[in-house]
């Protein structure tokens, strides 16, 4: 295992496609509902116990070697609405892309021939750590941290935030991210025997129906 690719699967400028996205940021901020590092710190801790927690699990899921079928059905019976189904299985494509031009392996080249129109991207992403050497808990990290990192960056171009502020709101977050990223593991790891049921399912109504929103915006600074 190094720890070395776990750098290189989290670092934001891996060419995933995650800067296009925020995160359910841009709808937030034209709500009201984050406009400071404190309403920001807010919105990441909310995102980082539902959505990420729900990714953590099926990213860890896929680098313990559940089947990636099965965790890709059971990330979309956890993502209820459909524009968040399509952002997850476009960030999958790109995923996809990067992931086996760095670590090639036979089980991404199999999961990109079933699923030709994307996987969703925990499921690739947690794939790309099994490929790289990786433990499902450091795929776990690397897809809890992007789900706040995100917003996080996202935040300092809408809001001209400084963006010292908003990687203070990360670090603070820090302890969270553990929590996170521990309970996706072990939840995993009773995946492996138990079946996919086992994963978090987690909900976030506010972030779907923000999303289904901003997709029908006919202007907007991010893909989500």
């Amino acid at each position: 295992m190094s720890r070395a690719a776990l750098l290189v699967l989290a670092d934001g400028r891996f060419p995933a496609g995650g800067h296009a996205h925020s995160g359910g940021a841009e709808p937030a901020v034209t709500a009201g509902r984050i406009k400071d590092a404190a309403t920001l710190e807010r919105f990441c801790r909310g995102r980082l116990h539902t959505a990420g927690l729900v990714a953590a699990g099926l990213a860890a899921a896929a680098a313990a070697g559940c089947d990636p079928l099965l965790v890709d059905d059971a990330a979309d019976a956890r993502t209820p609405v459909p524009a968040l189904r399509q952002v997850a299985r476009r960030l999958g494509r790109q995923m996809m892309r990067a992931a086996r031009a760095t670590w090639p392996s036979a089980e991404l080249d199999a999961l990109a021939a079933a699923r030709p129109r994307g996987a969703h991207q925990p499921v690739v992403l947690g794939l790309a750590a099994r490929s790289a050497g990786l433990a499902p808990l450091d795929a776990a990290y690397a897809v809890a941290y992007e789900n706040i990192s995100g917003p996080a960056t996202a935040a300092v171009r809408l809001l001209s935030l400084d963006p010292f502020d908003a990687t203070a709101v990360l670090a603070r977050l820090a302890a969270d991210l553990d929590q996170v990223a521990q309970r996706g593991a072990e939840a995993a790891a009773r995946a492996v025997t138990d079946g996919v049921d086992a994963l978090p399912a987690a909900s976030a109504p506010l972030l779907d129906i923000a999303a289904e929103a901003h997709a029908a915006w006919p202007v907007r600074l991010f893909a989500s």
